[in-house]
C-alpha cells in the first residue's frame, strides 16, 4: 500500500496522521510552510477532544502547557455578571469536565513529535499542494514545484482556502458575515480589573459584544469589527488608536493596555457539499468553517480527523466502502446541524439589540445556571459531547 497522503500540518492534519500511524498505516504529510505554524488561532479544547488526544498519547503533555477552565461565564457590559456555567456537572460524562485553554500552536509540536517516533511516517515541509487528480485506485497530488505524489487515499486538511477542495470544484456553501473579528492578545491580568472573571467569558452588548479568553501566556480580547460597503475588505484594518479605544471600553486600567499582538480575521459560516469525493476526504476548515464563538472549529476538525481515520482503517481492514460514506456524511451533518447552528446562535445571542429579548436571555441563563439538570443538558451540547453521542 502506498502511504496515505495528508495535506496540511495543522492540528487536524497531524491528528489524522498520528491516528493512522498508530495503527501501523504509513502516512505522508504535505505542508506548504517551512515549519509548523506559530499562529495561536484556536485556544479552547473541549472535553471529548481531550479524550481523543488522550487516546493518541498527547493529552498529558498538552495539560502541562494549558490552563483548566472549569466554568465559562456570561456577562453584560452594562449589568455585569449574568451567569456562570460549571462544567463540573459533566463529571459523570467525561474524565475531563472542563475546557483546557491552550493555543493550538502548543498542540501541533506534540503531535509532530509523537508522529516522528513512529515508523512509516514521512513529514514534508515546503510542499505546497496546488491540486489533485483522482485516478483509478488512488489520487495524484500536484505540488507547486511541478512534482507529483501518488497515494491510495488523501485527507485534505489544508484550511478554509483548500487547494484540494478548489481543484475538485466542490461547492463551499454558506455565508460570510459582514463584520470581521479583531483579536488582541494582551499582557495583562484582567481579573484585577474585572473581579470574578472566568477564563472563558462571553460579554453581551447590543453595540459591541466581546469575548475574553485566558491562555497560558496572555489574555485574548475578541471584538467585532463592523463592516462597510465602501472598502474591498469591509473596512481598513484598525489602527493602534482604534484598538486602544476598544480596550479602554473593556476596562479602564488608568494607563494604556500592554498589547502583544493583534489580528483581524474574516468570519465565514460554510460547509463543503461533500466530505468525501472518491478517494479524497475533507476534514477541519477544508470541510467546514464557522465563527469562533464557542470554540467549535478546531475541536470539530479534530473530531473529523478521528472519525474519518477510524472509518478509513476499518475499510483497509476489509469492511465495505459504505463505512467511509457513513462517517463522512455523519461528520457533515454535525458540521451543519451542531457546529454551524450553534456558532451562529452564539453570535446572535451576544449581539441581540432588542431590550426584551436581552432581558429574556439573561433570565434564561440565570435559570439555567441555577438548575443542575438543565445546566448539564446544556453543557453536553456546548462541550460537543451531545453531537458525538447523537451522531453515533
Amino acid at each position: 500500500m502506498r502511504p496515505i497522503s495528508i495535506v496540511g500540518a495543522g492540528p487536524v492534519g497531524l491528528t489524522a496522521a498520528l491516528a493512522l500511524a498508530r495503527r501501523g498505516i504509513p502516512v505522508t504529510v504535505l505542508e506548504a510552510g517551512p515549519t509548523l505554524s506559530a499562529q495561536s488561532r484556536a485556544s479552547t479544547f473541549h472535553p471529548p477532544t481531550l479524550e481523543m488526544l488522550a487516546d493518541l498519547g498527547v493529552a498529558d503533555a498538552l495539560h502541562e502547557r494549558g490552563l483548566r477552565a472549569p466554568v465559562f461565564q456570561y456577562r453584560d457590559r452594562t449589568e455585569g455578571m449574568v451567569a456562570n456555567l460549571d462544567l463540573g456537572l459533566l463529571a459523570d460524562d467525561t474524565p475531563y469536565p472542563y475546557r483546557l485553554q491552550c493555543e493550538q500552536s502548543k498542540l501541533t509540536p506534540l503531535l509532530l513529535d509523537a508522529l516522528g517516533r513512529l515508523p512509516g511516517t514521512d513529514m514534508r515541509f515546503d510542499h505546497r499542494v496546488t491540486g489533485v487528480t483522482p485516478v483509478p485506485g488512488g489520487v495524484h497530488v500536484h505540488l507547486a514545484d511541478g512534482a507529483r505524489v501518488s497515494a491510495d487515499w488523501l485527507i485534505a486538511a489544508d484550511g478554509a482556502h483548500s487547494a484540494v477542495r478548489h481543484s475538485l470544484r466542490l461547492p463551499f456553501e454558506g455565508r460570510t458575515y459582514p463584520e470581521r473579528f479583531l483579536v488582541v492578545s494582551v499582557d495583562e491580568d484582567l481579573t484585577a480589573a474585572l473581579p470574578d472573571l472566568a477564563c472563558v467569558t462571553y460579554v453581551m452588548d447590543p453595540v459591541e459584544w466581546l469575548v475574553l479568553l485566558r491562555t497560558p501566556d496572555h489574555w485574548r480580547v475578541l471584538v467585532p469589527l463592523p463592516g462597510t460597503t465602501d472598502h474591498p475588505r469591509g473596512r481598513p484594518d484598525p489602527d493602534a488608536a482604534w484598538v486602544r479605544e476598544r480596550l479602554r471600553g473593556v476596562a479602564d486600567l488608568g494607563r494604556e493596555w500592554r498589547v502583544v499582538d493583534t489580528g483581524v480575521y474574516p468570519v465565514h459560516q460554510r460547509v463543503a457539499s461533500r466530505f468525501r469525493a472518491d478517494r479524497v476526504l475533507f476534514a477541519g476548515d477544508a470541510a467546514h468553517v464557522n465563527n469562533p464563538l464557542g470554540g467549535l472549529g478546531m475541536n470539530s476538525g479534530i473530531h473529523d480527523a478521528i472519525a474519518l481515520t477510524s472509518a478509513l482503517t476499518r475499510l483497509l481492514d476489509g469492511e465495505p466502502e459504505t463505512v467511509l460514506d457513513r462517517a463522512a456524511e455523519r461528520r457533515r451533518i454535525i458540521a451543519t446541524r451542531f457546529v454551524g447552528e450553534s456558532a451562529h446562535r452564539n453570535r446572535e445571542r451576544l449581539r441581540t439589540t432588542d431590550p426584551l429579548r436581552r432581558a429574556e436571555h439573561h433570565a434564561e441563563l440565570r435559570a439555567l445556571a441555577a438548575d443542575p439538570e438543565r445546566a448539564r443538558a446544556h453543557l453536553l451540547h456546548t462541550s460537543m459531547i451531545a453531537s458525538l453521542r447523537e451522531s453515533a
